[in-house]
Parts: C-alpha cells; sequence; structure tokens
C-alpha cells in the first residue's frame, strides 16, 4: 500500500498548475480517474435497478485503497439505494467547521436499444466521452473521489475536514439528499456546500470560455391541482354550468397573470454579467433590470424571453389536463396540473393564495400533489468566491464568475433548506449545444473531463489549505 501511494503522489506532482499533464500521456492520478469514470458508468444506477449500493461500495473500496481510514466511510443504504459519506479529517487550525461536497450516484435511466451507443459503456469517439451519467453526474462523483485520492497521496492536510456527500436518488425521490442533510447530519454538518452537479464553465460555439457560473440559489419546484367538479348528467342535456369549462376560464385566467416582478442581489449580479455579453434590446433590459428592477420595460423585454422569464420572479404553468368519463355524458370532473417554480423568499403557501384570487372560484378544489422544499438563496461569500476565481482564472485567466439561480433543482436545495449555503461550482466546461444530461447519447468533451479533475484539486487546496 505503501509503495503504491508513494508511485501515485510522485505522478500526481508533475503536474504544473495549468492543467493536467495531457490527455494523450495521461498521469497516474488521471488513469485512476478515467478508470473510476469508465468503471461507475458501466453501472446502471438508474431507479428500479437496485444498483447505487453497489457504486457506493465500490467508490468505497477506492477510498480505503486511498489511505482513507474505514472509520471515515459510510455507506448508509435505504431501501434500493444509498447514500456515501466519506470524511478527509484536517488539522483542525482553521478553526472552522467543515466543508461538505456533494454529488449523486444515480441517473436517470437509458435504454440501450435507444442509444447509438451503448449507454452503459464509457466510449470516446471524436473528442467526446459517451455514456449515461457522462455529465450528471458521474462527472461529479468521479471528480471529487479523484481530488480526494490525489490531495491524499500529495500528503496534503487541510485546514478543516473535507465531507463527501453522494446521494443516490437526486433524479427520483430525494430521500438520501434530505438524509445527508438532516438524519445524518452528526456526519454531514458543515459550514457550507460545494455542489459538483451545478454551475461549470460556458463555452461558446468556436470553442472560447463565455464565463464561469456559479450556483447560489434554486426556485422551489411545486405541482398543484386543481379540480372542477359537476352532478353531470346526459350530454344531449347541457346545463349552464360544465366542469370542463368552468376549469377551463380558471387556466386562461393563470395564463393572463403576471407574477409580480422579484429579484436578489443574486439575479441583478447575474443580468449585470450577462448585459456583458448579450447584444440589442436583450442586452440593454438585462442592464436596466439590474440597475432598477422595477423597470417596467426591461421586465416586459426579458419576460419574452423563456430562458430569462423565471430569473424575474415565480412562474406557474398548466402542464396536464384530465377529464369527462364519456363523450356521451357532461363531465363530472376536470382537472388540470400546474407546475410552479417559486421565486426564493415568496413562499408556496403565498403562491397558492395568489392563484386562487387570479382565479376567483371558490368552487375549484386545489391540491398540492406532494411536499415542497423551499430554500433560501445563499450568500455571495468571499471564502468560497476567492478560492473558486483561483480555480477558475489558473486554468482560464481572466474569466468571469457569474453567480446565478436554477429554475430546476438539486441536492442544494435540502442542504440549503438545513441551513447550510450551498454553491454549484462544477468542474465540466462545455457548449450549450453539447448538453444532453437526461437525453440520448448523454456526452461531455473528453478535455472537460480533464479539466474537471484540475478544477476540483485546485480549488480545494485553495479553499482548505494553508
Amino acid at each position: 500500500m505503501k509503495k503504491t501511494l508513494t508511485a501515485f503522489a510522485l505522478a500526481a506532482t508533475i503536474l504544473t498548475p495549468q492543467g493536467h499533464a495531457s490527455q494523450d500521456n495521461p498521469t497516474a492520478h488521471e488513469q485512476k480517474a478515467l478508470e473510476i469514470y469508465r468503471t461507475s458508468i458501466a453501472m446502471r444506477t438508474a431507479e428500479g435497478f437496485g444498483n447505487v449500493p453497489k457504486l457506493a461500495n465500490y467508490l468505497a473500496d477506492q477510498f480505503r485503497a486511498g489511505g482513507f481510514d474505514d472509520a471515515d466511510i459510510h455507506i448508509k443504504e435505504m431501501g434500493e439505494t444509498a447514500a456515501l459519506i466519506v470524511r478527509y479529517r484536517g488539522d483542525g487550525s482553521s478553526g472552522k467547521k467543515p466543508i461538505l461536497l456533494s454529488a449523486h450516484m444515480d441517473v436517470v435511466d437509458a435504454r440501450p436499444e435507444d442509444w447509438e451507443r451503448d449507454p452503459f459503456t464509457l466510449i470516446e469517439e471524436d473528442g467526446y466521452f459517451f455514456g449515461r451519467g457522462t455529465v450528471d453526474n458521474k462527472m461529479g462523483t468521479t471528480s471529487l473521489t479523484s481530488a480526494f485520492l490525489r490531495l491524499k497521496a500529495e500528503g496534503f492536510v487541510p485546514t478543516r475536514d473535507l465531507i463527501i456527500a453522494f446521494s443516490g436518488d437526486e433524479e427520483s425521490g430525494m430521500v438520501t439528499t434530505e438524509a445527508l442533510a438532516n438524519d445524518f447530519r452528526d456526519l454531514t454538518d458543515a459550514e457550507f456546500v460545494l455542489i459538483a452537479d451545478a454551475g461549470g464553465g460556458a463555452l461558446a460555439d468556436d470553442g472560447s470560455v463565455i464565463s464561469f457560473n456559479m450556483q447560489a440559489a434554486e426556485k422551489t419546484y411545486v405541482t398543484f391541482e386543481l379540480t372542477a367538479t359537476n352532478p353531470g348528467g346526459h350530454s344531449s342535456r347541457p346545463r349552464e354550468d360544465n366542469a370542463i369549462y368552468d376549469l377551463a376560464d380558471a387556466l386562461k385566467k393563470i395564463q393572463a397573470y403576471k407574477f409580480p416582478v422579484s429579484y436578489s442581489d443574486l439575479t441583478r449580479a447575474f443580468f449585470k454579467a450577462s448585459s456583458k455579453r448579450s447584444e440589442g434590446d436583450l442586452g440593454k433590459a438585462m442592464a436596466a433590470f439590474a440597475e432598477n428592477p422595477n423597470d417596467e420595460w426591461a421586465l416586459k423585454t426579458l419576460r419574452s424571453y423563456p430562458e430569462y422569464v423565471g430569473t424575474t420572479g415565480t412562474t406557474c404553468v398548466a402542464t396536464m389536463l384530465r377529464g369527462g368519463h364519456a363523450e356521451n355524458a357532461l363531465p363530472q370532473s376536470a382537472t388540470a396540473t400546474v407546475n410552479c417554480r417559486v421565486f426564493p423568499g415568496t413562499g408556496v403557501d403565498n403562491t397558492l393564495s395568489m392563484l386562487k384570487e387570479v382565479v376567483a372560484n371558490p368552487a375549484i378544489e386545489w391540491e398540492v400533489i406532494y411536499e415542497p422544499t423551499e430554500s433560501p438563496a445563499s450568500p455571495l461569500r468571499e471564502d468560497v468566491l476567492g478560492p473558486l476565481t483561483k480555480a477558475v482564472h489558473t486554468l482560464h485567466p481572466g474569466v468571469e464568475i457569474v453567480p446565478y439561480m436554477e429554475s430546476g433543482g438539486t441536492d442544494g436545495m435540502h442542504f440549503r433548506a438545513a441551513g447550510m449555503d450551498s454553491y454549484g461550482v462544477s468542474g465540466i466546461y462545455m457548449k450549450g449545444s453539447d448538453m444532453y444530461a437526461h437525453g440520448l447519447n448523454e456526452r461531455v468533451p473528453v478535455k472537460a473531463f480533464y479539466e474537471s479533475l484540475e478544477h476540483w484539486h485546485i480549488l480545494l487546496t485553495e479553499i482548505a489549505g494553508k
């Protein structure tokens, strides 16, 4: 064991601060990372296959072989899935609480018959790695595992504990995530969380780096069902009232309603930075909104773009319909599903009250179809931004770091809800046109794989080094 670790450490030291040695001439560290990546992708860790515990045990074995004490490695099985917790002990010289590092081991399923290549075999082709999870999120678990192994081999002693917390059902119920944030808090309590499943570098079509985006907030995902009921009857004897018409009237009112503008220091910073790279009225509207979020022209302009409307406030939209029971009978009920993405601080209850007021029909029944998780925005901390800037600028000098709010959802929502500031700082740099996460032929540029390894090494040494 000692000989292996020493050889690994010597190989790791040949890396320069500017990046990896070469994807054509990988170091021992990079070769090990690629082995972990390949093995992880080969495991079909989608819901229903029961393979997450298998992956957790495989990764735990890598940590043990890398010199981590078995007492600092915890596998928490929960039904068919599991969470993995690994503590990298520091010397405590900073006097600060640990830093938590988050990624998820599960993936959205992929049917091999639908893919051009086997989704559960890592395939390198035309400068890309193909396979389910290459981006979401086995790149994250591999990068963090590899960073711990490399740092341990180099003899790095952090000034505070670093804790890996890999969840096992982020793509479905997030039960393991909630447990990591709450039930296993004695093992995961931290000052803040760095998430490998959000953020990252944005590339232009020519491959140049546009910005590094840091996720610091998430909108609350909540779904309501609206139901209109009616005594019904024979379709040859229409009534003045009708469940389908009543529901349609309600949905048209929701369609016409525009939620009040919402903003934060985070979203204003996002629009200020984005305005520099956007032309015409869009760029002007971004700059105007950053200066004055109540600028009516700026708000109207931004809300005309689907990709930016959610950054200006809460959104609710009808997504599903069902109603009636026979073509020759009046409907006895009609139900619509309305999905909302609630701006941090607005509140689910307040959003529901606003929708009821808009619909203005007390006969409509409302139901929240599952319990949402509300989380606040995380502050823009200098003790995160400083080390992150060093990591970004070492690889890509001068690139601007742009904070943003996620309209989707990650494990970060549960950590924020539990009182731990959370930041999405993935080390992946890629074009928007290359993003196939959850879809067919998921891929990541080979260069991005090696950059991610170096990104996390620099970030962790900066954020927890002497």
